[in-house]
């Protein structure tokens, strides 16, 4: 069997530490919560909207309580699939204005319909469902297909990588 000199029983320790103060600073990073400032996904809770209408990955958020206004960040642009027929693009950086209920002047979010990009510039909740508009036209979702949050590249099956199933309620035209 082994044994440790005082230096080498030294050294273990020394190591041990630094890896549990590496895991420890991960953890307090990932809640993000511990000195009290709010996650964008919480955030968005707090207007009564559900998470998944922000995909995973916001490296960064900007918001004024006083205004409502916000940015989201991400490392890259954010795209993924819901249902085949729905293909959603975040760009790095997204904005908007943030109340109860109502996400205005919306920028970065776009939706490709047949085979035009169109940009998402509002989402309001109306009970138990979410309307998005593209301006001209708006489609309405039950709320809970968004109560998780999407991955960038692969929506909601990460695992198998099949396209997840969104349903649509209703499309609604403004003209």
């Amino acid at each position: 069997m082994m044994s440790l000199t005082p230096i080498s029983t030294l050294f273990v320790s020394l190591i041990l530490l630094l890896f549990l103060h590496q895991s420890a600073s991960a953890t307090s990073s990932v809640t993000a919560n511990s000195d009290g400032i709010k996650s964008a996904y919480e955030i968005l809770q707090k207007f009564n909207f559900p998470v998944g209408l922000l995909p995973k990955g916001i490296i960064k958020y900007d918001y004024d309580e006083s205004t409502g206004q916000f940015h989201a960040y991400w490392k890259d642009t954010c795209s993924f699939s819901l249902e085949g027929s729905y293909q959603l693009k975040y760009k790095s950086v997204i904005s908007g204005y943030i109340s109860d209920n109502r996400l205005t002047s919306l920028t970065g979010v776009s939706v490709k319909v047949l085979f035009l990009w169109l940009n998402i510039v509002e989402v309001v909740r109306h009970g138990d469902d979410i309307d998005f508009s593209v301006g001209i036209a708006s489609a309405s979702f039950p709320i809970d297909n968004f109560y998780e949050c999407p991955q960038c590249g692969c929506g909601l099956d990460c695992v198998t990588g099949q396209v997840s199933k969104l349903r649509a309620k209703s499309f609604i035209s403004s003209i």
